[in-house]
């Protein structure tokens, strides 16, 4: 039986907001009596600001340091509220006393310690990703999306202050899933951190936009993606515990959410860092410099099961089962699919690719789109990808075009690179494919894919000849279906 915890969330609530950081508290409650849309407030909220030397000096740092402005030396905290806008003041002041707050408690277990300042980094670079993805947005939109993101993990981030023991038994299972170490923290601390932050989120009156996001994380406005991805995205690149591909697949998502494509999205992000840095000393926090990292490469993925490709010791009987398999299927089968399906799982197991695909060819052949991927394991997984045939020559279409099987080691090399358009770049990432046409007789209805994501590894070429081999045995048994079902 599961022992009962000795604390609730109040009792963790209290200690944050009343106890540890009470000047995170007061000046959330002095913040909050001035309205974000009234222009008489910004002078009352000059003066209020002026009471406090160092929170004074940190808004004309800051204000100084913002790029867009075009604008003379910010001398006075009246003449910044004013260039800034009350609801951006009003971040600024919230956020350097976050930074001041939290950064004092130097003396906490080294471990604990890095991890607060690895939270407080990506807290703070997912608000400023939140901003940078949000252009069209008027400036209070940004701003409120620029704390929703930053505060979006604030109980995690206050906890590492105040957790003592129990920060010190957590930090111990950071290694572990998701649900296993929120299952821990419910055991240990009775309540996961998501619970903790819209507590405090609610204690301080914060964000309504906030609460929402907490409380709807699936909804599917604009202002919430928006803030989810941020903060994907900002502890992606702090740790980078997935695939490579899952990777390409966010940078994908929030192109397409931002208007940008992937390339003009890397560079904002890349330029973002740089101002993050800066803002960063302006908020007197360089020690959380080292914490924003540039964008992550393939190799980093820590959390990538694939990183070892074992070399199967079964290979030719396994590959002569496959084609064995298919021959059986004939007498018992007319499903087109299940063949395809059956030869994609054996490349994937047989060759130790990471991912094996069908793309069907759609829109009266304009395009292709994924229908059918498995990975390493033989297991069908969720990939929805498109790719036009149309608009440009690029190597599905050669491959169908000349009914040739082709492998791309490097998507640089000469002989392909014009086919390489940037959509198929993201597609393969750094490592190698092959593509093989699938067709019914003469009619081409696809291509199968089969891929490694490692800069470092390659796809043999006695490996390319058996996937090819393997997929003409898969369009004879195609073709021979089709007569059978006339």
């Amino acid at each position: 039986m599961t022992d009962t915890p000795q604390v609730s969330i109040q009792h963790w609530v209290d200690i944050i907001a009343k106890s540890e950081l009470p000047a995170i508290t007061s000046t959330a409650r002095m913040l909050d009596k001035f309205n974000n849309d009234d222009k008489s407030s910004l002078p009352k909220l000059s003066k209020a600001i002026l009471h406090d030397q160092a929170l004074a000096s940190c808004l004309l740092k800051v204000a100084n340091s913002v790029q867009h402005l075009s604008i003379n030396k910010v001398n006075t905290v009246s003449r910044a509220s004013v260039v800034l806008g009350i609801r951006a003041v009003k971040n600024i002041c919230l956020t350097s006393k976050l930074v001041e707050g939290l950064l004092a408690n130097k003396e906490l277990n080294p471990d604990v310690y890095h991890q607060l300042t690895q939270s407080m980094a990506s807290s703070f670079y997912a608000g400023l990703l939140a901003k940078m993805m949000a252009p069209q947005y008027a400036e209070d939109t940004q701003e409120e999306l620029y704390l929703a993101a930053m505060l979006y993990r604030i109980g995690e981030t206050a906890f590492w202050i105040v957790g003592g023991e129990s920060a010190e038994k957590l930090i111990s299972h950071e290694d572990m899933t998701t649900e296993s170490f929120r299952q821990k923290c419910q055991s240990e601390i009775g309540c996961d951190f998501p619970q903790l932050s819209i507590e405090l989120v609610k204690t301080w009156s914060l964000s309504d936009l906030l609460l929402k996001a907490m409380d709807q994380p699936k909804s599917r406005t604009i202002e919430i993606q928006i803030i989810y991805f941020a903060d994907k995205l900002s502890n992606t690149i702090a740790n980078p515990t997935g695939s490579a591909e899952e990777f390409q697949q966010l940078l994908a998502d929030i192109a397409k959410l931002t208007g940008l494509n992937v390339r003009q999205l890397v560079l904002k992000i890349e330029h973002l860092r740089e101002r993050a840095n800066k803002l960063l000393t302006s908020y007197g926090a360089s020690a959380l410099i080292k914490h924003i990292n540039p964008l992550p490469k393939v190799s980093d993925f820590k959390g990538n099961k694939f990183q070892v490709l074992k070399p199967n010791p079964h290979k030719d009987s396994d590959i002569l089962s496959a084609y064995i398999q298919l021959n059986k299927l004939l007498k018992t089968s007319n499903d087109l699919t299940e063949f395809i399906r059956l030869a994609l799982k054996s490349m994937a197991k047989i060759f130790a690719f990471e991912h094996c695909s069908f793309f069907l060819v759609i829109d009266d052949k304009k395009a292709i789109k994924s229908r059918f991927t498995y990975d390493i394991a033989s297991q069908l997984i969720e990939k929805n990808v498109k790719f036009s045939l149309s608009r440009s020559n690029n190597v599905f279409s050669y491959a169908m075009d000349n009914n040739q099987a082709i492998l791309i080691k490097d998507r640089q090399e000469k002989q392909w690179y014009q086919y390489i358009t940037g959509e198929i770049a993201e597609f393969i990432v750094e490592g190698s494919v092959l593509i093989c046409p699938l067709k019914v007789g003469q009619t081409p209805i696809g291509v199968i894919t089969a891929q490694i994501f490692h800069s470092d590894k390659e796809i043999p070429l006695i490996d390319f000849d058996h996937c090819a081999a393997l997929v003409e045995h898969l369009n004879l048994c195609l073709t021979m279906l089709s007569h059978k079902n006339k």
